[in-house]
This record gives C-alpha cells, sequence and structure tokens, in this order.
C-alpha cells in the first residue's frame, strides 16, 4: 500500500539536537504556563510514524494514563520528558501467534517491540483459565478457543477422558486446562459423527463466550478432523462473526484451497496462519489464491515470520509416516531443540518416542521474501514456548524483519512494514473485540502501547545455534503508557498488560 509521506524542513531535522548516541536523555521539563497541558510521559523530538494516517514527522508525543493524548510539533510538558530524537516512535507490535505465553516469554517479545501477544493458531480448551493465569502479565494477551478440544465433548468415545479433565478443571484451572488440552491431542484420528456436531458447536460457544477471540483450527493436528466437520465449523463461524486461525491441514495449494473455500461459500472470516511454511515450495500459487480471493471479496488475511525453519512437537501428526515426501526434507533436516543435535534415523525413532521439539529446516529464503513482499501479508511470530534453545521466531521475528527485509534488503518500506504489523493486525481483530480499535495506531486517544526503536540498528540477534537472545535497537516499550522496555534493558516488575477480551463475553 502506497502512503504519502508528511514533509518537514531540514532545519526542523537540524534543530532536534541529539544523535543516536544520545537519545534516551532526559530533559528538563519545559518552561509551563496556565494554559498549558502536563502529561504522565513526553516522548521528545522523535520520527512519529503512523500507518493509519500516514503521519510521518518529528513530533512530540504525549501520554496520560493508558493513553497517547497529544502528538504535536511543539514542546509538551510532562512528569517525565523523555528525549528519543533519532528513533521512530511507532505502534507496539501485534502479534497474532505466539505460542510463548508466559512472562519469561513476554521478556523477549518486548525487547522485539511487541506489546499485544496472542495465542490464536491453536488456542486454549478453556479461555477463561487462560485469562486468570496470565493476569500480571508483561504484555496484552489472549486466546481463541481450541477446536482441536473443543471435539472431544462431540466424541462419545472419549467420554472418560473429558469427564476426568472436568475433574481436574473443577480443582485446579490450569491443571484441567491441560487435560482438556491433552485429551484433544490422544482424540486427534478420531472423527466426530454428524449427529454429534451440535455438542462440537455447544462447546466452541462456551469458549467464545469465556472471552476467546475467535476458534483455533490446527487440524494438521488432529486429522480425524473430517472436511465435513471443518466445513461445519465454519458455517458456525459465520453464523457467530467470529473468524477462524488456521493452521491447514497439509502443506501445499490443496490445503488452502479447503479453508478458502470453506470461507467463500460460508461467509466466514478466516485467517490463515504461516503461510510461508504452509506454502512451501507451492508458495507463489498459494499467494495468488489467497490474493485472488480477497479481490473478489472473500475475508481472507494471512500471515508469515521471516525464517527459512519451522518447530513443532516430534510426537504430532505431521511426523506420521510419509513426512520426508509431504515435506520434502531428511532426518538431518530436524534439529532438536534442547541440544541443537541434527537428528539421524535412530535418534528421531528415539525422540519420537519420547515426546519433545524439533527444528524443522525446509524453507528457502526466497520463499520467504516473496511472502513478505506482498502487500495483504502480515507479519507474525509464531514463537514457541520460552526454551534456552527454543527457535529464534520466539526472540526476534519483528526486528529481522524491520532489520534485514525493510532496512537492508529494501523489500517494503518502513511505513508499509510498520503496517504489517500494528494496523494490519489490529484491523484483523476489530470484529472481535472493540478493544483493538484503540490499538496499532499512533493517534490521540489509542492505547499508550508504543515501541521506540532506532532504525539503523534494528535486528534479531537469535540463532538456531545458540540459546535465545534479546534484539538490539528497540530503546523504549510502553504498554498501557507503562514502561517494560526502557533504554533497551527489560523493565523489573513491571506487569502491565491487559486481557483482549472476545465481544461475546
Amino acid at each position: 500500500m502506497a502512503h504519502q509521506r508528511w514533509t518537514f524542513p531540514l532545519a526542523l531535522l537540524a534543530g532536534i539536537g541529539t544523535t543516536h548516541a544520545t537519545a534516551g536523555a532526559i530533559l528538563p521539563p519545559p518552561q509551563e504556563t496556565s494554559s498549558q497541558e502536563h502529561y504522565d510521559i513526553v516522548l521528545a523530538g522523535g520520527r512519529v510514524m503512523d500507518p493509519e494516517s500516514s503521519r510521518d514527522e518529528i513530533a512530540n508525543v504525549g501520554i496520560r494514563g493508558s493513553e497517547i493524548a497529544a502528538i504535536s510539533a511543539e514542546p509538551l510538558s510532562g512528569e517525565l520528558v523523555l528525549d528519543v530524537s533519532g528513533l521512530v516512535v511507532a505502534p507496539g507490535f501485534i502479534d497474532l501467534h505466539a505460542h510463548g505465553q508466559t512472562n519469561r516469554a513476554n521478556e523477549f517479545q518486548a525487547r522485539d517491540g511487541v506489546t499485544t501477544a496472542l495465542e490464536l493458531e491453536s488456542g486454549v480448551a478453556d479461555p477463561a483459565s487462560f485469562l486468570a493465569r496470565r493476569s500480571g502479565a508483561i504484555l496484552n494477551y489472549g486466546t481463541s478457543v481450541s477446536h482441536m478440544s473443543a471435539r472431544v465433548w462431540a466424541l462419545p468415545s472419549r467420554a472418560q477422558a473429558l469427564q476426568r479433565a472436568l475433574d481436574a478443571l473443577a480443582n485446579n484451572a490450569e491443571a484441567g486446562e491441560q487435560a482438556l488440552g491433552r485429551a484433544g491431542t490422544v482424540a486427534r484420528y478420531d472423527s466426530v459423527e454428524p449427529a454429534d456436531y451440535p455438542a462440537l458447536e455447544a462447546a466452541l460457544e462456551r469458549g467464545l463466550a469465556q472471552g476467546a477471540l475467535g476458534i483455533g483450527m490446527a487440524h494438521q493436528y488432529f486429522p480425524g478432523a473430517t472436511r465435513g466437520e471443518v466445513l461445519r465449523v465454519f458455517e458456525f463461524a459465520a453464523r457467530n462473526q467470529a473468524t477462524i486461525y488456521t493452521h491447514v491441514r497439509n502443506m501445499g495449494l490443496g490445503a488452502i484451497q479447503e479453508v478458502v473455500a470453506n470461507a467463500a461459500v460460508t461467509g466466514a472470516a478466516l485467517h490463515v496462519v504461516h503461510v510461508n511454511s504452509s506454502g512451501l515450495g507451492a508458495i507463489s500459487s498459494v499467494l495468488d489464491l489467497i490474493g485472488g480471493a480477497r479481490t473478489r471479496g472473500v475475508d481472507v488475511t494471512t500471515e508469515a515470520y521471516p525464517y527459512t525453519a519451522a518447530s513443532t512437537g516430534l510426537q504430532s501428526a505431521i511426523f506420521d509416516p510419509g513426512w520426508q515426501d509431504r515435506l520434502g526434507i531428511g532426518y538431518g533436516d530436524l534439529q532438536w531443540q534442547d541440544t541443537g543435535e541434527r537428528l539421524t534415523e535412530a535418534s528421531f525413532q528415539r525422540r519420537r518416542a519420547s515426546g519433545g521439539t524439533v527444528i524443522i529446516h525446509m524453507m528457502r529464503p526466497e520463499w520467504i521474501r516473496e511472502a513478505v513482499a506482498r502487500d495483504f501479508v502480515m507479519i507474525a511470530s509464531d514463537g514457541m514456548p520460552y526454551a534456552p534453545g527454543a527457535h529464534p521466531r520466539s526472540a526476534g521475528t519483528f526486528s529481522r524483519f524491520l532489520g534485514r527485509y525493510v532496512r537492508d534488503e529494501g523489500v517494503v518500506s518502513l511505513m508499509d512494514g510498520l503496517e504489517r504489523i500494528t494496523l494490519m493486525p489490529a484491523r484483523r481483530m476489530e470484529v472481535a473485540s472493540t478493544q483493538m480499535a484503540a490499538k496499532g495506531r499512533m493517534s490521540v486517544g489509542a492505547d499508550a502501547d508504543v515501541a521506540v526503536f532506532d532504525p539503523e540498528r534494528i535486528m534479531d540477534t537469535a540463532t538456531f545455534e545458540d540459546d535465545l537472545s534479546y534484539s538490539v535497537g528497540v530503546v523504549h516499550v510502553l504498554v498501557a503508557g507503562e514502561f517494560v522496555v526502557r533504554d533497551e534493558e527489560n523493565v523489573e516488575g513491571a506487569t502491565p498488560g491487559q486481557a483482549v477480551i472476545g465481544r461475546w463475553k
């Protein structure tokens, strides 16, 4: 999308006064007058960029409480006036696909500029318990309801597993949620009969009523879900105006055609996660399919992460027999997360029996570049739960996108790049939660979820060989008007994150 650029005289740029080395200094507050507004925090002299309005100018941002209260070329008075000249002041980054839902994971996400991290691909079995245990989070959080777990309610053969999960839920919300998730995994090869579809719909409806932001449908992980069952979930989603976030049935064009066709015939809103690892070598055709559907009025969006490897559990259905042909890789392309070792046939069999996480080296750089170049593709991390050797996307997705693909390679402009990680995901979510209408923008009245970064330095540092490490160049991050990163350091004890709750609650 092309943006009109705001222009300003070079003299104004020269007069801002500091270099990157001094950015972050605390400035003395300007002399107040009786008519002058006063703010809690002033971010002074940064390059304010707002994808919604195309604002791109040197300005001062006044924050009062949890809102952006002023954006002005004139000096602003505040309790704290922070010099951010030479830095970009942008909306905080919104990650629609974050499996790392702990405060330790949030520490890495915050250093990557993220202010809202949502679990939408897989979702959770019991959104109410998830929202309760995430209270006191560093970043904003929210979830979809898991189709995989909801299926258990519709499978008479799993009644005992379901009852055990419900008993656990009554005693301990987190344990019960985990038990429901395990029951869904055990039932992954079971098919729901048409007579039991109402029970499935009732379970999904309960999840929405608990505050879920949509339906997580990762049906490559539960291949027992028939095309008829999946279509029925799309029909339910359309009636309830609930977006489906899907990890499609398998890699390639056919799986994308299934869900896009379902969205077209039912009218359900659809978001296809990680189009890069779902499309693989068919990425051009997959992107053409999604783009063509969008131009013809189908409500479908998608995302990519800027890495050439995926990551998942080795015991998942993805590695059922025939996986080498489906993925186009061999044993040596699998990297054991905990040690970094590449697998052999023998170690694959041993590790699959015990369970654990692998990093899957299965994509080419040109596929990633093509995905991030399309103007309708958002960026989301698919970040894994925190572990020392976890996939680097868990720590560096957004800095890598802005540093490598925006700055170094010029695949998209900075404004367009910011749109992919702020405004576009916010707009995708607005039908689910009115809260999202105040996120993803740098405008008066918007939430003070703000990322301040150095466009010349921002870059990921995490690699596939080493433990997770923080991105560089993200200087300050505020969530609801409170610093969670200041001067490129995590702020200890800062937990301003708020639940993003679905409108059905």
